[in-house]
């Protein structure tokens, strides 16, 4: 077999500007380090530091749409179980001109669509922390803490899952 047409890889296109440091083990080293995508390039002390700060808002906005959640599933049984009860209904919607199934698969969808935000935030955070830079974990913790102190209320013994 004649392999020499092969030996320079002229063929090949190799992609122009600076190259994306990709470890599969944990490191400390920010050099060259592209989050998640290959525009989100650490190049400097200064873009490493707005990085990891934006890191902790994502992760933060992600204990946001949490709690937005929890809060409208309980205001929506709050608001389904203050309804008085009627003949036709248990719970009566006539004055809005939707029966109370009506109403009950609106809520629904709304709490699936809250849902899919929630496990595609979570699997993007997963993705931040799958840099496996320590830098970049630290940030998500951070980011955590920030949205659980300024979002939650409710119990912080969630398990941590992808979602």
């Amino acid at each position: 077999m004649d392999h020499s047409g092969h030996m320079g890889h002229g063929g090949m296109d190799m992609p122009s500007g600076p190259m994306c440091n990709m470890n599969m083990l944990f490191t400390w080293d920010a050099s060259n380090l592209c989050i998640i995508f290959r525009w989100w390039h650490i190049n400097s002390a200064l873009t490493l530091l707005l990085s990891l700060a934006a890191v902790a808002l994502l992760t933060a906005g992600y204990e946001g749409v949490r709690e937005l959640s929890r809060r409208y599933e309980a205001s929506s049984v709050e608001y389904m179980n203050s309804l008085p009860p009627d003949e036709d209904e248990p719970r009566s919607f006539k004055w809005l001109g939707k029966s109370a199934a009506q109403k009950e698969q609106q809520a629904k969808i709304v709490k699936a669509a809250f849902y899919a935000v929630q496990v595609f935030y979570s699997f993007f955070i997963m993705l931040l922390f799958m840099t496996y830079n320590g830098w970049v974990m630290l940030s998500v913790a951070v980011g955590a803490f920030i949205g659980y102190l300024a979002f939650a209320s409710g119990s912080a013994t969630k398990t941590v899952a992808c979602h």
